[in-house]
């Protein structure tokens, strides 16, 4: 029977998704996640019996992270009133693409790589499909909570794919990341989205 510590469960997942940012999901073994995550042989097949539930549980553990982060973003944008709309909305996006072209790099390499194998996984197919629906909700709320800050609501999911270019540009590219260039770029975003909606 699989095992059910909430703690250990989250440890090996996230040991899953550093594998996968560095080895691609072809690298992402029980074996590997075991030494990964310092944990005795055996430890993550008797957390996640297949390949498949493993990488679900390492599907699974990104979107908790995104979302978690992204209710985070949503407190903070309701909250900050000052400087003009446009301005506040540019800020959020560009302080955000940073952040996840930098200090959550591994997290969005493993997301790529797991979208990948997702066209050959169904299962693991509909997990991100969860990450993706939940953070266009998140997105939106972030929208709703900045109130004229936000783009207008038919010109979101624009941006969101404009987002997803940049944020699948940054992280993939060679680096550093620039934050000028990247508020530079976020500001165009804004500009372009905002008038098509």
């Amino acid at each position: 029977m699989p095992r059910t510590n909430p703690r250990r469960r989250d440890a090996l997942a996230d040991a899953a998704i550093e594998i996968t940012a560095v080895a691609g999901v072809g690298g992402v073994t029980h074996r590997a996640v075991d030494r990964a995550a310092h944990v005795p042989i055996g430890t993550t097949a008797n957390y996640f019996p297949s390949r498949d539930e493993l990488l679900g549980a390492a599907a699974r553990r990104v979107a908790e992270l995104h979302l978690a982060e992204s209710t985070a973003a949503t407190a903070a944008a309701a909250t900050k009133q000052a400087g003009d709309a446009a301005g506040r909305l540019t800020d959020l996006l560009a302080a955000s693409l940073v952040m996840a072209a930098t200090t959550h790099r591994t997290r969005y390499l493993a997301i790529y790589e797991l979208q990948l194998e997702a066209q050959r996984r169904p299962a693991l197919a509909g997990a991100l499909a969860r990450l993706a629906e939940a953070a266009e909700a998140q997105t939106q709320a972030v929208h709703l909570a900045l109130r004229d800050a936000g783009a207008p609501p038919g010109a979101v999911p624009l941006l969101i794919t404009l987002y997803g270019g940049a944020l699948f540009m940054l992280v993939t590219g060679p680096g550093p990341v620039d934050a000028l260039a990247v508020r530079r770029l976020v500001e165009a975003m804004v500009t372009g989205a905002r008038s098509a909606g």
